[in-house]
């Protein structure tokens, strides 16, 4: 494609154009020359906007991130409901910890390539930092002091992010099964039984159908909110 004449563009213009090379062929392709294609424009035209690609990532993470609002989770008010008296603040706290969870897992699995693009670099754009302040907000209106809430803030993200990454892999996996002759080669390599052989574990065929569940909505809850009891306990 032979570029046009240089126009004038919006951040949201070219992260749109990024977002949908994202999604079309992957965190990989990411790039200034490719987004500057999809626009029509030479590279050094973009390098305006995005001196490198490291600069594009984060502005993508921070486009991405602002779909986040945690305005919508009601936890805006967090600071002021630290002060709220024993179990009603940890309530409030743990209402709003979960649905923020929630939220950045819908946000993360609604876009293909999504959690490559957060794990790329620091969280320290002022989306991201919107989102850990809301997180130490409310793990204080929890009862937690503010160094015990920056632990919590983080181990919280561990787990969101954690999860999303295995269930990314079990989705890659069941859209592109292994061949079996790679599972016999696997096999005769280590030594090791089938891992189809479940007899072999009893514990884990006892657990089959549980497992079958981990990729949920469900497990996910169950995850934050046992998390949740052990950083700010049971009320």
């Amino acid at each position: 494609m032979r570029p046009g004449p240089r126009r004038s563009l919006t951040h949201a213009e070219i992260l749109d154009v990024a977002f949908d090379l994202l999604e079309a062929k992957g965190f990989a392709a990411v790039s200034v020359r490719g987004v500057a294609s999809g626009l029509g424009l030479t590279p050094t035209a973009l390098y305006t906007y995005y001196p490198s690609k490291n600069a594009l990532l984060r502005g993508m993470v921070e486009h991405l991130l602002a779909r986040l609002d945690p305005g919508e989770t009601g936890a805006t008010d967090a600071a002021g409901e630290a002060g709220a008296p024993g179990s009603a603040g940890v309530a409030a706290g743990r209402t709003r910890l979960l649905a923020l969870a929630l939220r950045l897992r819908e946000l993360l699995t609604g876009h293909a390539g999504a959690l490559g693009l957060i794990m790329s670099g620091p969280l320290d754009g002022p989306n991201a930092m919107r989102l850990n302040e809301t997180l130490l907000e409310s793990f204080m209106a929890a009862g937690l002091e503010l160094d015990d809430a920056a632990r919590a803030a983080y181990a919280l993200q561990v787990y969101v992010l954690g999860s999303i990454a295995l269930e990314s892999a079990e989705a890659d996996a069941e859209s592109e099964p292994a061949d079996a002759s790679d599972r016999a080669f696997a096999t005769e390599a280590t030594g090791a039984t089938l891992w189809t052989d479940l007899a072999t574990f009893p514990l884990s065929e006892r657990t089959e159908a549980v497992a079958a569940q981990h990729n949920s909505t469900a497990q996910f809850t169950w995850g934050v909110q046992r998390l949740l009891d052990g950083l700010i306990g049971v009320r």
